[in-house]
This record gives C-alpha cells, sequence and structure tokens, in this order.
C-alpha cells in the first residue's frame, strides 16, 4: 500500500523569502565591521558590514551562523555583507585635483554611522588612541557599539552570476546625496533601480570593483572629521 499525503509537516510561508538581502531599503542590524584589501588597486580597502535584517519568524529557515558549529542555530533574518562604499577607499586625488586620503574616508562614513546608531560615545573614547585605521576597525569591531541597533538602509547592488547560474548581488551604500543618507532612522535614500542597481552586462565578463575610481566624500561634507 503506498503511503498517503499528509500536510502536518510541511511549512508554509517564508518558503519564497530570500535567505540574503537583496537590493533595496530595509531595517538591519550590524554583526561585524571589517576591512576587506582591494586586489586592483594597492593600499586600498572595502570597509565590509556583516549585517542581519529582523526576525522573520518560526517559518524562516535562515543560513547557519556558522556552518562548522551548527549548534548555534540559524540567522533569524536575513543576511548580506554591504560595502560601505561602491568603490574601494585610496588614497589619491578627485578628478578636479582635490588630494583625497583613505583614512579620512573612512573615519567619515564611521562618524556618520556612529551619529545614526547614537554611538558617539564610542568616538569619543577612541579619540587619537588608534596609529591605523586598521587598529581603530579592529577595536570598533572587537568592541561592538553597534551590537543590535536597528535601523533602516538603503542598499544598492552590482548583478553578477553565480558558480550555480543564478543571479547575485554584490551589496553596497550607494553615495550619500543632499538631504538623504544612505541609513538611518530619517532622511534615508529612497531605493531607486536606476540609480542604485547595476545590471549585469550580457556580453562582458567583469567583476565588481574593478574600477580603480578613487571615492570622495564618501560621507558627505556634513560629518567631516574634527565636526
Amino acid at each position: 500500500m503506498s503511503k498517503k499525503l499528509s500536510t502536518k509537516d510541511i511549512k508554509t510561508g517564508g518558503g519564497g523569502v530570500s535567505k540574503t538581502f537583496q537590493p533595496g531599503n530595509t531595517l538591519a542590524k550590524i554583526r561585524a565591521v571589517r576591512l576587506d584589501e582591494f586586489k586592483f588597486r594597492e593600499n586600498a580597502y572595502h570597509l565590509i558590514l556583516d549585517m542581519e535584517g529582523p526576525d522573520l519568524g518560526a517559518d524562516f529557515e535562515g543560513f547557519f551562523i556558522d556552518k562548522d558549529n551548527e549548534s548555534l542555530g540559524r540567522h533569524k533574518g536575513q543576511v548580506g555583507q554591504v560595502k560601505a562604499s561602491e568603490w574601494a577607499y585610496s588614497d589619491g586625488e578627485t578628478k578636479s585635483g582635490i588630494p583625497v586620503s583613505r583614512d579620512i574616508e573612512i573615519l567619515k562614513f564611521l562618524k556618520s554611522l556612529c551619529k545614526a546608531l547614537d554611538i558617539e560615545d564610542w568616538l569619543e573614547k577612541n579619540d587619537s588612541k588608534h596609529d591605523t585605521i586598521e587598529a581603530y576597525i579592529k577595536a570598533f569591531n572587537k568592541d561592538k557599539p553597534f551590537k543590535d541597533k536597528f535601523i533602516e538602509y538603503c542598499i544598492g547592488g552590482k548583478e553578477y552570476v553565480n558558480r550555480g547560474g543564478y543571479t547575485n548581488y554584490d551589496l553596497f551604500l550607494p553615495k550619500f546625496v543632499k538631504g538623504a543618507a544612505p541609513f538611518g532612522t530619517t532622511r534615508v535614500i529612497k531605493y531607486d533601480e536606476s540609480a542604485h542597481l547595476r545590471k549585469k552586462k550580457e556580453d562582458t565578463v567583469s567583476e565588481f570593483g574593478e574600477d580603480t575610481t578613487v571615492v570622495s566624500g564618501a560621507a558627505g561634507e556634513d560629518f567631516a572629521i574634527g565636526d
């Protein structure tokens, strides 16, 4: 006799929800921050935010927190590794010849982020305390003043096709614009696919971040170091 069909162990709802962030506006918290070397330019970095979204409920099955230690359980929300800027941070100059400092631009971004997260006291405690940007980011990640603080983010992305033939996204935060920021509790940039999504070119094989453009004013002039 064939086994009779049953729906008792079948979960519904949430099955079609991606485990990772897609480009758009979303609430999220930061789990970790790190610098990632940009291989196409010497001494350049991407600042990476490892992020997680709100709890999506019992029917959502997120990625394991640690694939090598499944006892830690799964993420309760979507996750993603989001670049602080579409372009790598590097020493150089703008097209108009204005000098740009890699470390200052990263600090501008962090100051804006800390203000949005209401953790500016961490900046005060660490002022003039670290010799290098690497040490600064390491301390920021170790102390985790951002832990469990949810705010809204506008996340852009660049399409690529993974090894399985599916379209994925390299995620990044768009540039600050007049009157709005890529994160915060108010005045957050509204996602616009035409401005914030880089479509994959069908006839061109490319890798995200192959530009050598130097980031300029990544955090906006309103938050210059020393304010």
